[in-house]
């Protein structure tokens, strides 16, 4: 297993700093180690306070690590000091560390200073020249180049700037450009950009850290640079795109998303397997519409229909029960999939749904069980809505769930011409699903 060293400051909120390293490093698959440089007392919202560790503490971690475990990478994060600065510089250059990734930490998310201007000088003299990679973010690159950064050719001196320090490359982060999310790499020959689609989230505390490490982990892992910070960025990108919206500021970046999707792959199957066998066991074949039903369910997170599972060729009606030609798998139905994926951008924790025929007795009966019911009239759908296939769905779940403040139970609407009217039942899993369509059984 590979080793990777992360010399950084503690969060004690866990979302960044050592505590975001050591989760990225672990996740990816190396043996994550640790020289903390710094206690915070901070949270989502602000640093309350910092206590910098003695530089010669600091040095006799990393000693002591190395010299027993060895070491495959090395991450720097946040070095509050010049001495702490001029401490590591040594200890590294020392060891012979040739894979150090350097994360120029200089301003948390809140925007709480944790890199003193005195220190800055020191991390340009001492341990910029050691970094095989330097990934500051534009106010860092401004604050080392120190320049302005208001357009692409400032950029790109920034980065001769900053290489011309002693980095053999430069990756300088765009995250906090308007446009998408793209980063500046040179490698003192050429550049290079690595873009993202930009998402619109606060929760993105910590991900200069999980960036940096992932780097870290991947060049242990013996991949060029290029390569490390392309499956970094990825990694980074599915972190953000699945927040996590724990605390009441910049929550952190979600490390765990891509592995709690994976994970859900096998549940998603089984539970709709098992939601099957319960609909055919309680006959509810006279519920399944002209033009067939299907049950799906998404994986937390879902992006896309990809990440939807549904019965191919739909559940037909067999006699009074319920039958498929196979079992459940990704991607099989655009509509389904329409309808949840729209609930879920609302809704993220409603990640299932089935359509049902349609009857008035049937949705007198769901507003006697007092569900909560709500439609739209396929009339109002606009006429570039309705010559794209599949978007008919969408528009009407999402104008429900744009002036609902709830989750319905149902949505349903009465069909037009050529259109079969429908049922919808929404739930939180496919054995919520179940348990309403068996409380309908009698309709």
């Amino acid at each position: 297993m590979k080793r990777v060293l992360t010399v950084a400051g503690s969060d004690s909120g866990g979302g960044a700093g050592i505590q975001a390293d050591l989760k990225t490093i672990t996740l990816l698959g190396a043996f994550g180690m640790s020289a903390i440089t710094a206690l915070t007392a901070q949270n989502t919202q602000r640093v309350q306070s910092i206590h910098d560790v003695p530089p010669e503490f600091v040095r006799e971690q990393i000693e002591t690590v190395i010299s027993d475990l060895g070491v495959d990478s090395v991450k720097t994060g946040m070095l509050s000091n010049p001495a702490l600065v001029e401490v590591v510089a040594d200890t590294l250059s020392e060891r012979g560390v040739e894979k150090l990734v350097v994360d120029p930490v200089m301003v948390a998310k809140s925007g709480d200073r944790l890199l003193s201007d005195d220190a800055v000088a020191t991390v340009i003299k001492r341990l910029i020249p050691l970094a095989l990679v330097v990934t500051p973010n534009l106010t860092e690159a401004a604050i080392l180049a120190d320049t302005s950064i208001d357009s692409d050719a400032d950029l790109r001196q920034a980065a001769r700037t900053i290489h011309g320090m002693g980095a053999t490359c430069v990756l300088i982060k765009g995250g906090h450009r308007e446009g998408p999310a793209e980063d500046l790499f040179f490698d003192g020959d050429r550049f290079s950009t690595f873009q993202t689609d930009r998402i619109r989230s606060p929760h993105t505390h910590g991900t200069g850290c999980v960036y940096s490490a992932a780097i870290a982990t991947f060049l242990a892992m013996g991949l060029e640079v290029e390569a490390a910070v392309e499956k970094a960025k990825a990694f980074v990108q599915e972190a953000i795109e699945c927040p996590l919206p724990l605390g009441k500021g910049h929550g952190p970046t979600n490390v765990y998303a891509p592995f709690v999707r994976e994970l859900g792959r096998y549940q998603v199957l089984e539970q709709l397997k098992s939601a099957l066998y319960r609909l055919q066991e309680a006959r509810v074949g006279h519920l399944i519409p002209e033009v067939q039903s299907n049950l799906g369910y998404a994986l937390p997170y879902a992006r896309g229909r990809q990440d939807v599972a549904a019965f191919p060729g739909r559940l037909v009606r067999l006699r009074d029960s319920v039958a498929s030609l196979t079992g459940p798998v990704f991607g099989a139905s655009q509509h389904i999939s329409s309808i949840i994926l729209t609930v879920m951008h609302h809704h993220p924790d409603v990640r299932s749904a089935m359509n049902l025929r349609f009857s008035e007795s049937r949705l007198a009966h769901c507003e006697t069980l007092k569900w909560h019911v709500a439609s739209f009239d396929r009339r109002d759908e606009p006429k570039d809505k309705k010559d794209r296939e599949g978007s008919s769905l969408e528009w009407g779940t999402d104008l429900v769930l744009s002036r609902e403040s709830s989750v319905p139970d149902v949505i349903f609407d009465r069909g037009e011409v050529g259109k079969e009217p429908m049922i919808r039942i929404l739930g939180r899993n496919p054995q919520e699903i179940v348990d309403k369509v068996v409380q309908l059984k009698e309709t």
